[in-house]
């Protein structure tokens, strides 16, 4: 058995290395190891019912879109992050590097160059230029569209073709993230066949993407086969593929909701990796013959939000009350068995600006209570606490309940299907709800905007804050060149956030999934996104 751990400390600058070249290089580690899977599984037969590698994953749970402009999930996202190809992304340190982009630059204070590769089509025959990036630019930023990922790209002002394969983009303000930016997987490269048959049935009345999660088209190793919903999406390799194809010919993801089933089918063979596992199953699976257990430090952040916009919740005293009733500490020692971290704000230290001069916020029962006196509820109130099913959120409400029965705050469980529970969220329907966010650009701009900015209300904003303020507060720490003062800016607006309280920031989970030993070369990125390229099968 094998355990992978990445543990990288230190803050992430955002700094970014220009004029890069080159193929993507290899993970330095890995889940690598020997041994059968059960003669029991299909992993050896192919689409065609041919002999093959046919890799199967379990997760938790379902898609919503294969659509990378319009999902803002993670289970969609680790689907489109192998259809899809962005200009850049990250290796496994978080460093930027090549890809559908062999190189770019800042040739002004607020335009950046990429030079494109010239070797990239579409799965659909389509050529990969200048013009389809530009596209695709302008579909997240069309309002129409409503992309929730627009927040990652709206400092655009200007995509200018120079020729078929160089691209620049004007930016409103000089802005160094950008390159950062467009390695988050959402940013992915759309076939523009696919892009223009998605606008015609919009005209129709269709939802954005409605064509597009139907008719996938990307320039990525893995191309669509088929999508069960509730059951299983099915990719296999692009042999096409304008690099180094992928090693296994399948690729299926099989949705398996509960976390002991997970275990059980990789146990048995039937799936070679299962994710998540529970910080309560790792000792089990490293004591099991034939398993590893993969491990990584995360670029996430879970938390509860408050929906501001309902009371009581729309008195900060009530909400700093919430999150000074929460033993944070408990939660990562009883819920993550240690494999986390307290959290101070939004982001970690892989991501710039993080700070270690904040911190978190102390559990204290007494201060909770005067705070909830001030505020008018003495006596405490009912309320409710959404999550989604997964096991890991479920006992995080179920402390929180404890925690806040403590202050006199009544909170009942409401436990809804992961599409349902998004629709949810969005629309503003819970008073309370646990989620998560991927900390995928390496800076708090991102995530600080996606959570809390108004323009992003009911696109990630589920908190429907709307703070003029803070707006300001994040426009200038965006503008900001010199990092020294504005890392002091985060400083700044990771207080307010904490004085504000649209959210009580919870901890930093580590990334811990379940690998058999038959799988080589397998890694994961510091969103969680597996990069399936990679991944050969020792039958």
């Amino acid at each position: 058995m094998v355990k992978s751990k990445f543990l990288k400390t230190g803050i992430f600058t955002a700094a970014v290395t220009i004029g890069l070249a080159g193929c993507a290089s290899e993970p330095e580690e890995g889940a690598t190891a020997e041994g059968n899977l059960n003669s029991g599984t299909d992993s050896n037969v192919n689409q065609d019912g041919e002999a093959g590698d046919n890799l199967i994953i379990g997760v938790q749970s379902d898609i919503s879109l294969i659509d990378p402009h319009s999902a803002s999930d993670i289970p969609s996202g680790q689907v489109n992050s192998s259809i899809y190809e962005t200009l850049v992304k990250y290796d496994t340190d978080m460093e930027l590097e090549p890809l559908l982009a062999e190189e770019w630059e800042a040739v002004e204070d607020n335009v950046w160059e990429f030079k494109l590769r010239e070797d990239v089509t579409f799965h659909d025959g389509s050529e990969f230029t200048a013009d389809v990036v530009k596209m695709n630019i302008e579909r997240i930023l069309d309002e129409d569209v409503a992309s929730p990922r627009a927040i990652l790209v709206n400092v655009i002002e200007e995509v200018n073709v120079v020729d078929d394969h160089t691209v620049q983009f004007v930016t409103e303000v000089p802005f160094a993230p950008l390159p950062a930016h467009l390695a988050h997987y959402s940013i992915g490269m759309i076939s523009p066949e696919a892009i223009e048959a998605d606008y015609e049935v919009m005209e129709d009345g269709d939802r954005p993407g409605s064509y597009i999660s139907e008719h996938p088209a990307g320039t990525g190793a893995f191309t669509f086969v088929s999508w069960d919903s509730g059951d299983k999406i099915v990719l296999e390799k692009n042999e096409d593929y304008w690099g180094e194809n992928a090693k296994v010919d399948t690729v299926t993801l099989k949705v398996v909701p509960e976390d002991l089933t997970r275990i059980g089918e990789l146990e048995t063979g039937t799936v070679h990796i299962v994710d998540p596992v529970s910080p309560s199953d790792m000792s089990h699976l490293e004591n099991t013959e034939g398993i590893g257990v993969y491990e990584r430090n995360a670029a996430n952040i879970s938390y509860l939000g408050f929906n501001m916009e309902k009371e009581p919740f729309d008195d900060p005293k009530v909400r700093r009350a919430v999150s000074m009733a929460l033993n944070r500490e408990a939660m990562v020692d009883g819920i993550l068995e240690g494999s986390g971290e307290t959290a101070a704000g939004p982001v970690n230290n892989t991501n710039f600006g993080y700070s270690e001069n904040i911190e978190p916020v102390q559990q204290d029962y007494e201060a909770a209570k005067q705070l909830l006196a001030e505020a008018g509820y003495e006596d405490g109130f009912e309320t409710e606490i959404w999550t989604n099913d997964s096991r890991e959120r479920q006992d995080i409400a179920e402390l929180a309940q404890a925690d806040l029965a403590q202050i006199g705050v009544e909170a009942s469980i409401q436990v809804v299907e992961w599409g349902a529970y998004l629709d949810a969220v969005d629309s503003g329907e819970p008073p309370m709800h646990i989620l998560g966010l991927s900390l995928g650009t390496g800076d708090a701009d991102y995530p600080m905007h996606m959570l809390f900015h108004s323009d992003n209300v009911g696109l990630g904003n589920a908190s429907f804050m709307k703070d003029e303020e803070f707006d300001e507060m994040l426009y200038e720490a965006r503008i900001e060149q010199d990092e020294d003062i504005r890392l002091a800016m985060y400083e700044e607006i990771t207080e307010y956030l904490l004085e504000t309280a649209p959210a009580a920031f919870l901890y930093h989970p580590q990334h811990i999934m379940g690998v058999s030993d038959n799988v080589e070369g397998f890694w994961a990125d510091p969103s969680g996104l597996y990069q399936l390229k990679e991944i050969s099968l020792n039958n």
